[in-house]
Parts: structure tokens; C-alpha cells; sequence
């Protein structure tokens, strides 16, 4: 869920959602379920009690339900969960790509320094130079690094979230600031070419003098380039 922050702010919403893992497979026959977690801070979210919304298609038994973890263990570097009720692995299958999401308070920030929700992120505006240029629409999340989704000029860029390139994050005004490397953002920048003029025609008297063209040779039909059938793939 993204939470989107104009220029001219209303009353922050009280809570909000964040999503913090998801259901990749089970584990086991005792209802066990390995987790894809989208969160740096597990031991604070996946403890025993705490509870997770269901994200899954209206079709599945569990639309509209939450589940308990019981436990979240390890094992060969993948986190594990534990949850009440899900005792074999036929209901742990049920569960497979559920993503898992749990309520946040929409005003509290991180714990470490540079760190931000996704959703104090969308609606702030860039500036560079000094100068707005552009709102965030979303952050996308990339194997490399998150990607700020920036609008600009009535396109959508994509913005590393790397300090060397977002060195400023101020929720306070509303606002980021960006040092792009050259080349990210100058396409957008660069006004259209304007169109050649037309060379204007020889007024001279010579001009009409002048011997016409020898007409041109029967093009050889056996040519790709000139044939019937070139012409329809180009068309």
C-alpha cells in the first residue's frame, strides 16, 4: 500500500500497512512455510502472536483472513514460519503466495538513520539544483536496490535509492533531493528537434532550361530491396 503526501498536507491517517513478507512454499508435512521476507527487521516483525493480513485472490478460502505465527525458525539460511491452525502441508499449500502484510502506525519512522517506510516515500517531491522537477509515484523494489519511480514531465523515470544519487530525504518538507549522474535525466530535459526546413526552389531563369532526368531503369523485381514482398514488410 503507498500513502501519497501532497505539497499541502491533510491529517496523516492514523494507520497503514506495510508488507512484510511472502508465502513462497511449504516446508515439510507438519504445516510449515518457508517466507520471502520484505523487511530488514524480522525479529520485530515475525515474533510469536504477532498477526498478518492475507493478501490472496478473492477466489481463495483465506480472502478476507489473518493468520498467527507461532515460531520463525531457520533453517539452511531461510526463514521458516510457524502458524496456528496450519498443521499439515495440504493447508500450508493453500497458503503458497500469500503475501503478508501487518498494520503500522503511519507516523512513526525507522528505527536506523537513513532509513524510511515506502509509504513516507510516494508523493514527495524531487528537486535538484535547487529546482522541483519532478513527484515520487512509488518505490519499486529491485534486486539491486530499491528504484524511486519518479514522474517528470509527464514521464516516469527510474531513480536509484543510493545515497550518492538521493543524498537528501526531508519528510518534514515534503521533498527529496536528487544529484543524478549525467545523462539520467537530460534526455527529458533536451527541447525536439525542430524541423528542417524545406530547400526553396531555383528561381532562375536556367532552371526550366534544364534537360529533365533520364527516366529511371525497371527496378529487378528479383531484388529484396525493391521486390513487392520487401515492400510489405517494411509496411
Amino acid at each position: 500500500m503507498t500513502w501519497w503526501t501532497p505539497i499541502a498536507r491533510p491529517a496523516v491517517p492514523a494507520r497503514t500497512q506495510l508488507r512484510v513478507g511472502r508465502i513462497a512454499r511449504a516446508h515439510g508435512l507438519k504445516g510449515a512455510l518457508k517466507i520471502e521476507l520484505y523487511t530488514d527487521d524480522p525479529g520485530r516483525r515475525f515474533v510469536p502472536g504477532a498477526r498478518f493480513a492475507l493478501q490472496v485472490p478473492t477466489s481463495s478460502k483465506w480472502h478476507g483472513k489473518s493468520i498467527e505465527l507461532l515460531e520463525l525458525r531457520v533453517y539452511n539460511g531461510s526463514p521458516v514460519g510457524f502458524f496456528k491452525g496450519i498443521v499439515d502441508r495440504t493447508e500450508a499449500e493453500s497458503l503458497v503466495k500469500a503475501v503478508l502484510w501487518v498494520e503500522q502506525d503511519a507516523t512513526e519512522l525507522p528505527t536506523e538513520p537513513d532509513a524510511w517506510y515506502v509509504h513516507q516515500l510516494a508523493g514527495l517531491e524531487v528537486h535538484r539544483d535547487g529546482e522541483r522537477v519532478g513527484r515520487v509515484v512509488r518505490v519499486d523494489a529491485m534486486p539491486a536496490q530499491d528504484m524511486l519511480i519518479v514522474e517528470i514531465a509527464g514521464d516516469e523515470v527510474m531513480i536509484p535509492f543510493v545515497k550518492a544519487i538521493v543524498p537528501e530525504v526531508d519528510l518534514r518538507a515534503g521533498r527529496i533531493v536528487i544529484t543524478p549522474p549525467p545523462g539520467l535525466l537530460e534526455e527529458l530535459e533536451e527541447p525536439a528537434p525542430a524541423e528542417a526546413e524545406a530547400p526553396a526552389a531555383d528561381a532562375s531563369p536556367d532552371a526550366t532550361d534544364a534537360e529533365p532526368p533520364a527516366p529511371a531503369e525497371p527496378a529487378d523485381a528479383s531484388d529484396p530491396e525493391t521486390s513487392e514482398t520487401a515492400d510489405d514488410e517494411r509496411a
